[in-house]
């Protein structure tokens, strides 16, 4: 299954959350699924798979992951000690791409991906080009002297899409940041009831 790359705010009104990694843009103004029905979808009940979809593809879209990777995650979660969603959250959360858009270098988690891609940014000094890369408590990442010059890193600095957290790290002087420790269980910048993303995973996996 391909990464998706379709309209944005459509997905988050139809998971009913803003997913700040996906999209800068809000559902607020139409606060109902999308489609003719979407007002009579509110009051809708949902089954327990419906609901634990619901949760899973939260994740996949916001961190903007393929099935297979995201279930390969999750895979590996439940091969390390501690509870699994936590784990879950902790790898995802690691990934280089996501944490250039949690450090405040790209507006989102796609944007941040791109720049990558492009060669503008280095892990510990050395440029990296796999968004997926994921980064060890005390590694440092930011922008190229290239990237420096990016309007769009430079704007996102200046005013960044979500707060940063506590375990980044940032010199803003030389714009590199720093993964000081473990994401936390709850780092998700969205709501999210990840046992019921274990839960879905646990009879298909």
């Amino acid at each position: 299954m391909s990464r998706y790359s379709g309209p944005r705010v459509k997905v988050m009104r139809a998971l009913g959350v803003d997913l700040p990694g996906l999209s800068q843009k809000s559902m607020q103004d139409r606060p109902h699924p999308p489609g003719q029905h979407g007002m009579k979808k509110v009051s809708g009940r949902k089954s327990e798979f419906g609901l634990q979809l619901m949760e899973k593809q939260k994740l996949r879209y916001n961190y903007g992951l393929t099935e297979r990777q995201l279930r390969r995650i999750v895979g590996e979660a439940k091969r390390q000690q501690g509870a699994t969603g936590g784990k879950i959250i902790e790898l995802l959360e690691r990934r280089l791409d996501n944490l250039v858009f949690r450090a405040g270098f790209a507006p989102t988690i796609p944007a941040a991906r791109q720049l990558i891609n492009h060669g503008h940014f280095a892990l510990n000094g050395k440029r990296a080009t796999i968004p997926s890369i994921r980064v060890r408590v005390g590694e440092s990442f930011g922008p190229t002297e290239n990237g420096k010059k990016i309007d769009l890193v430079r704007s996102t600095l200046a005013a960044p899409a979500l707060e940063r957290p506590e375990w980044i790290a940032l010199d803003v002087n030389a714009q590199v940041a720093q993964l000081t420790r473990l994401p936390d269980p709850d780092a998700a910048p969205f709501p999210l009831d990840l046992q019921r993303v274990v839960e879905y995973y646990s009879i298909r996996n």
